[in-house]
């Protein structure tokens, strides 16, 4: 099933448990995924579909975190409702060490010797894991690896 079908089934589902935040939540994630496809003009593969849904996820979370740091309780509750209906669409994310992993043998594939090599060894490593890590998480971890160098 694609992942607007799944959508389509999920609103229909919180609309008949009258779901109102989670209705919101899916409403939004299927109008940027159908806007996708239309700026694309074709029907979205399953890595453009998860690269949607990392979008609005990294856009919750942002604004989870500057909810936090103004103080705006009401605020941080919804978003964390929001990202949590947006983590049931995303394919299962990386483990840190996982991702540790990936970085320690992207660097020795890559033969990078120091921190000059940062943008090589990221170039290599995000199509690896793009939709399923953080992108800020392998950052951190290729310029620690590097400056472990």
């Amino acid at each position: 099933m694609s992942l607007l079908q799944d959508l389509t089934k999920d609103m229909v589902a919180a609309m008949k448990a009258k779901d109102k935040e989670t209705l919101s939540v899916v409403r939004m994630l299927k109008a940027a995924v159908t806007n996708e496809q239309i700026k694309l003009g074709h029907d979205l593969s399953d890595d453009e579909a998860n690269a949607v849904l990392a979008r609005e996820y990294k856009q919750r979370k942002e604004s989870l975190a500057e909810f936090e740091k103004a103080g705006r309780d009401d605020l941080v509750a919804q978003m964390k409702h929001e990202l949590a209906v947006v983590e049931k669409y995303l394919p299962a994310q990386l483990s840190e060490e996982e991702v540790a992993a990936l970085v320690a043998e992207t660097v020795a594939a890559v033969k990078a010797e120091s921190m000059k090599d940062f943008g090589k060894v990221m170039g290599a490593i995000m199509p690896k894991v793009k939709g399923k890590a953080d992108g800020q998480l392998v950052n951190q971890l290729v310029k620690k690896t590097l400056q472990g160098k």
